[in-house]
């Protein structure tokens, strides 16, 4: 049954995405509704996942010798939870995720963290395309503005909602904190978390 659980995965709730060179960011309120989660999966004896990006280019802030590297306050793993340092994107690449998560029965992922457009929907859509079940939940995570290819300039809520519209329904389903809350509650109750 332990083996069955529901799996936490936070990427990348790092100091470094304070600094103001990420440019204006949405959803203010996306840490309170990660620590929920975090909160909840502590109770249930759940496992999570925290990954931390280490950049290896000495000039971002996610770099480990800069002061924006360690996890944000009240973020990051505790006891015997699981950590993941990853160099790219994708929680996947160069890390021992999936080897972790098959050796231990792991299928359904709850995928949170920084940012939406980048770390988080490239994790998610490798789970996606590597089998798992897969549950992006939106109002827990965030994203900064940008400046596409051609100048065009894009606010972070659009960013942020056009990243989860391209992986709803085809790499994973978009739901929210406190759906999450209500499904794994009724699983739990009904003892058929799968």
């Amino acid at each position: 049954m332990a083996q069955s659980r529901p799996v936490l995965v936070v990427v990348d709730v790092q100091k470094g995405f304070e600094e103001p060179v990420w440019g204006i960011r949405n959803n203010p309120r996306a840490e309170e509704q990660m620590l929920r989660l975090i909160q909840a999966w502590r109770i249930k004896e759940y496992p999570i996942i925290h990954v931390q990006h280490a950049s290896q280019n000495p000039d971002s802030p996610l770099h480990p010798a800069q002061p924006g590297f360690p996890f944000k306050d009240k973020f990051g793993p505790i006891e015997d939870e699981y950590l993941v340092r990853k160099h790219v994107n994708s929680c996947f690449i160069g890390t021992e995720l999936d080897t972790y998560l098959k050796a231990n029965g792991y299928h359904t992922l709850v995928i949170i963290g920084l940012t939406t457009n980048h770390c988080v929907s490239t994790t998610v859509r490798m789970a996606g395309n590597l089998g798992y079940l897969v549950y992006a939940v939106h109002d827990a995570t965030a994203c900064f503005e940008t400046v596409s290819y051609d100048g065009t300039h894009y606010d972070a809520d659009t960013v942020h909602h056009l990243a989860l519209a391209s992986l709803h329904g085809e790499f994973a389903q978009v739901v929210s904190t406190q759906e999450v809350l209500d499904v794994v509650d009724a699983l739990e109750k009904n003892s058929a978390i799968r």
